[in-house]
């Protein structure tokens, strides 16, 4: 008896998907949206960027954050992390590269904010 309501239902949502697809074609993309689209891409590191480059502008970003969040004056020599960072001793350079840019990048956006 339950299985004379199930090809009707079955039917009608084979009918509709079609259109259901169409729908979800035009609909807003997921993810988010490249920098070039207008996004504020202050705190993301540039592309050329090594890994360990990364690395130190993402906590350069962070100590930034810290920094401002506590009053502090902003003066990236005096972050422990870019002082003394947990790195191998061949790749400090390029982490303290790194961390300068991403603390100056955000000390501006905080800053302008």
């Amino acid at each position: 008896m339950k299985t004379k309501w199930l090809l009707p239902s079955l039917l009608a949502f084979c009918l509709q998907t079609p259109g259901l697809m169409v729908v979800m074609s035009h609909a807003a993309p997921q993810g988010p949206a490249p920098a070039e689209y207008g996004q504020d891409a202050w705190d993301r590191p540039p592309y050329e960027f090594t890994e360990i480059q990364q690395r130190g502008f993402r906590d350069g970003v962070d100590g930034a954050g810290k920094d401002f969040d506590n009053h502090r004056a902003p003066n990236v020599e005096n972050r422990e992390e870019y002082r003394h960072p947990h790195v191998d001793p061949s790749a400090r350079d390029d982490y303290r590269e790194g961390f300068r840019r991403g603390y100056d990048a955000a000390m501006r956006h905080l800053d302008a904010h």
